[in-house]
Order: structure tokens, then sequence, then C-alpha cells
């Protein structure tokens, strides 16, 4: 298949682009959009990957239009922009789908395959599974001979299956897909009622009851058909040397953009001479705020993570219309300086790992079992999806191998998973999972067992467990549940905003929650509110009480009111504990309120459990 990737980052593109060349398909690379534009009209493609800010043509005006010419091939946009308005003009203008920068290349190919599978699709006219045969047309079931009576939704459910035949639905999904956005979603529960009674009408007619599974802690799928299940080991070895491929082009790019990133950087630090010695101008502001942006996305998509954020921050300051004062240019000079220092430290001493089939290639797993099979397992399941495991018999060895105390023992682990049958006993492994599960912040641990019982299953939730597994489940589900938990908890890609006119409490929560990976935007004046909350996309929001002009509580109302903004967790920070004050912060829509003034832990472990329960929302079914 054929690709127009339109980019003017060389390198990042480039680097897509050998990405791309692993996985077969044939890439033509346009540097602006009037290029693009052209080679669009004389090239037939499948796809097309489109930056939004562009030369000559920026990408959002290249796609509208393409799209008024009667283009019909996919477009995915790919842009540093993030807030809500950039996405939808995308999508307004006739995008199919959305990549922010920085990215990761195993995500943009899984979207991009995704894009190219249902611009193709071709499903035949009766949907057959086996011995099992749905007619969307007659809207008739049968397995073999014997017809199925199913209800409207037992039809809805079994007919997404049979179109989408290798895809795991968790129960949110089935509701998310075959239920009207107008009318009231059902419980979860409902879901599995229907899958319940679908499975026995399904073995009333012959068929076995797990045609349907459940795939443990991600929802459900049909069975594979033994065919299928016979060939998979035959397509394992193709599918793993094409992504061994694909994770040396990357490398390979990644050593290229080191080599040649010195003399972006020089751009930069030509533009902050130039703010000192008074011979600043227009266009050189213009030059350096596009390699900051260019930058920005390049350096978190080859794993210099620290980097882009700094060069986001150099991109904010230059963006702006209005002249640089001195404490803004001093503020220029020193995040490119930082910006030097960490790429000098990254040429001695990589702060990035090299990627995988996932973004967990970044996490440490901490095992502790003293069963050779489960970890024999475990360890080389990991070992193929590029996660780092340290192991350990029982959980004295595990103290005495990576230091005594806690959390030191276990900082270096950003998750463990823990067999509560190991040496020692049970005791010590629920003191162990307790201990972790009270550090700030909490390090996330799963319990995995040979038991079933509704007991054991309580005591881990009350010491702190994030999942209860068992022993049976398979090593490439437990490491998927893994992965969803790291995803959850990580805090470096948190935002949270900050809205009170108290300039020291604003710098108190900065020191406070930088330093914890969190992503932060202070605000003084509540009444660029809107502004900066549509701009900044925060994961968290934090609120004074009482302001000047708009107080928190009608901020928290205002959010509350919007559709999009309406789940996001607030917090209240406030000096009025009274009862009447904190019934109307709860009345708004708040989910927290903590008085000042701000104690460190209290303020970071509510946070992380905000954040954490609105994970959760999201997380499959177990």
């Amino acid at each position: 298949m054929r690709i127009l990737l339109v980019e003017d980052d060389h390198s990042l593109a480039q680097a897509v682009a050998d990405v791309l060349n692993t996985q077969h398909y044939v890439v033509d690379i346009a540097a602006d959009g009037q290029d693009g534009w052209e080679l669009a009209e004389v090239c037939s493609y499948d796809l097309i990957l489109l930056d939004v800010m562009l030369p000559k043509l920026d990408g959002i005006s290249l796609c509208r239009q393409l799209r008024q010419e009667g283009y019909q091939m996919p477009i995915l946009l790919l842009t540093a922009l993030d807030t809500r308005t950039d996405k939808v003009m995308g999508l307004d203008a006739g995008a199919d789908d959305y990549v922010v920068k920085p990215f990761d290349f195993q995500e943009l190919t899984a979207r991009i395959r995704a894009l190219l599978r249902r611009g193709n699709s071709s499903l035949p006219p009766v949907l057959e599974w086996g011995s099992l045969r749905l007619d969307p047309s007659s809207c008739e079931v049968t397995y073999g001979s014997q017809p199925l009576h199913l209800t409207a939704k037992e039809f809805s459910i079994l007919e997404l299956f049979l179109r989408n035949s290798q895809r795991v639905f968790s129960r949110s999904a089935i509701i998310d897909q075959l239920w009207a956005a107008d009318k009231d979603p059902p419980e979860e529960n409902t879901i599995k009622s229907h899958i319940k009674s679908l499975r026995q009408k399904l073995k009333a007619a012959g068929a076995n009851y797990d045609l349907i599974e459940t795939v443990y802690g991600l929802g459900y799928r049909l069975k594979p058909l033994p065919q299928e299940q016979s060939s998979q080991t035959t397509e394992e070895e193709p599918f793993l040397a094409q992504q061994q491929a694909m994770l040396a082009a990357v490398a390979k790019a990644r050593e290229d953009f080191k080599a040649k990133v010195g003399s972006r950087i020089a751009v930069l630090e030509q533009a902050t001479n130039a703010l000192t010695q008074g011979t600043f101008d227009v266009q050189l502001r213009l030059d350096a705020e596009q390699e900051a942006h260019k930058l920005a996305g390049a350096m978190g998509s080859f794993g210099f993570l620290a980097g882009s954020q700094l060069a986001y921050q150099i991109e904010q300051l230059l963006g702006g219309t209005t002249p640089i004062d001195q404490a803004q240019s001093q503020r220029l000079c020193e995040l490119v300086k930082e910006l030097q220092r960490q790429l000098e430290e990254t040429h001695t001493q990589p702060t990035y790992v090299e990627p995988v089939a996932s973004k967990q290639c970044q996490n440490v797993l901490l095992l502790i079992s003293d069963d050779p099979k489960v970890v024999e397992q475990l360890v080389k399941e990991a070992a193929t999806q590029g996660m780092q495991v340290k192991t350990a018999t029982n959980t004295a060895d595990a103290r005495s191998a990576f230091g005594k105390a806690v959390p030191q023992a276990f900082a270096s682990s950003d998750v463990v998973l823990l067999d509560l049958c190991c040496p020692y006993g049970v005791k010590d492994s629920f003191k162990l999972l307790a201990e972790l599960s009270n550090q700030t912040p909490p390090i996330p641990v799963l319990v995995f067992t040979d038991q079933n019982n509704f007991t054991e299953r309580l005591e881990v939730v009350r010491a702190g467990g994030r999942g209860f597994l068992h022993k049976s489940m398979p090593a490439n589900l437990v490491l998927q549940l893994v992965t969803q938990e790291l995803q959850h908890l990580t805090t470096s890609e948190a935002r949270v905003m900050a809205v009170d006119d108290d300039q020291e409490v604003l710098t108190v929560i900065q020191k406070l929650l930088e330093p914890k990976g969190f992503k932060l935007t202070t605000l003084c004046d509540p009444r660029r509110f809107w502004d900066v909350l549509t701009e900044f996309s925060p994961d968290l929001l934090l609120l004074d009480v009482e302001m000047p002009y708009i107080n928190g509580i009608e901020l928290c109302q205002v959010v509350r009111n919007d559709p999009h903004w309406s789940g996001l967790p607030v917090l209240f920070l406030t000096v009025h504990t009274q009862a009447d004050t904190v019934e109307q912060i709860f009345a708004a829509g708040a989910d927290d309120c903590i008085s000042k003034p701000i104690v460190d832990s209290k303020l970071i472990n509510r946070i992380f459990n905000r954040l954490q329960r609105k994970a959760s929302q999201t997380r499959p079914p177990a």
C-alpha cells in the first residue's frame, strides 16, 4: 500500500517513513502542504499522514481542500497541537483520526492499520463462524441446522462479535457500540446477563458454552476456531521478525536524530543571544518558534521526553504576539541551557529505553514468586514485550536484594507482581502489599494466586492491591493487565491545572507536583479560566474557593455543566472548613476538599487517588 507523508521536520519524516517501510508500505514524503497537494493530485494513495503546521499550505487547509475535490482516502492528522479546538477543526475538515506528537511509533502504525482496514473492509452478506451463521438481511441465526431465537440486543451483540471476530470487547465497549448516545446506557451487569443468555441459547443449539469466551481482565470475544489456533505458531515468527525490523528502524532514526540535533538547538541559542544583545527580530523569533515546535514533537517521539517538554515551553514563550520582556528572556535562556544540558547527559547516559512492542519498554516489573513454572512463563513473555523484569523467590529476598527499606527496596520498580503463596506466608505478603500501597506515590501491586475466594479478594482490596489474578491466566494476559495498570498510574502524563489568586500557594503546588512528574499549569486570574482549560486540557483541576471576579464554586459548576468536562476530577483547596462552605463545594460537584495550609503528603495522595479512580472507570471488566 502507498502512503503520502506530509511533514516538514525532515528527521521525524524520515524516521516515520523508515518504520512504515518495515511494515511493507511505500511512502512518499512532502515537506510542505503545496508539495503534498501536488503529489496527491498525480498519485493514488491508500492513506495520507498529514502534519498540521506546514509551510505554504497548513495541514487542515490541505485536508479540507482534498475533501472538497472528492478525495476519499483516509487522512490521519499528525501534530503537536493538542487542544480540543484543533482536534475539532481537523476532524471537521475531513480527517479520519488524530495523533498528537510526541507519539509512540507502535501506536502510530496501529492507527494506520486500523484506518486502512476501515477503508477496505468487505464483509460477506452472511456472517459465519464455524457452524454459526447470521444473516443480517433476514435477521436469522442458526447453529448447524438449529435456529436460534434471539432478542434484539442478543442479535446485535452476536453480530458485533462476528463483524469483529479478532477483537476483544469490554462491557463498556459493547455499550458504546450498541446503545445510542441519546439513550441512557445500561449497567455493565446488563451486558453480563445478555452474554449469559446468548451462551445458553448457543449451547442449547449444540455449540460449546464458551463459543463466546471471556478474556479475563479484558472482556469477551468469539473463541478462535481450531484451524486459527493451529496457525498461530506459524504466523508468530514473521510477525516477530517484522517487529524487530521496525524497532531497528526506530533505533537507527534515533541515532541519526541525536547526531543532528545540535545544529537545530543552535537556532534557539542564536535567538537567546540576540535577545541578550538587543538584535532579536521578528524573523528570528518565527524561525526559533518553528524549530522549538518541531523539536517538541520529534524529541518526545525519539524518547527524549524531558527535552520534548522543555522545547514545548520554549515554543510557548516564543509564540506570543507581544514583545518578550526581561523576565521571559531570562526564562528562555534558562530553558535553552537546560535543553542543551539534557541532550549532553543523554549522549553520555541515555535516559530512554530502546522501543519495543509497546510503551511498557520503559517499565520495570518486580516479580515475587517461588513457582518456577509461573516465573519462567512470565519472564519469557515479558522479554518478548521488552519489559524489564526483576525476580525474587520471596518477600525477604526481595527486600535484601533491592534494599531493606520501603520504598527504597522497590523504588526502581514501576509495578510489583506478588505471589500470595510464596514462602514466609500469606501474612507477610499482605504486610508488604500494605506497605507498598501506602507509599507516596503508591507503588502498584497486583497479586496472583491459585485461590479464588471472596475473603482473600477482600483482604487484597483492604491492603491496597490493584489487581487479583489467578495463576491459570495465560502469561500474555497477565502482562497485558500489568501494562494497563502502568498506563493508568503513570503520572508523567498527568496534567494538573491549579487556579488560585495567591501566587505563593501556586508556587507551593508547583514545587510539590512537578518533581513527581506532573505537567502543571497555574492561573491567578479566573477570568481566563475557560481559555486555559480548553488549551491545556487537564486530567485534574485544583480550585481555590474565594477569588476575585469568579469564585471556585462557580468555576466548578461551569465545568460540570459542560458534557466534555463533566467527568474532570475537581479538588478544592480552601481555608474555609465550615460545614456550609464544604456543603456548597460538594453540591457544586467537587470530588474532594483539602484544607489549607497544604500538607505535602495529603495533597499528593489525594491527587493520586483521584486520578487512579478516574482511570479505573475505563478499565476492562475483570
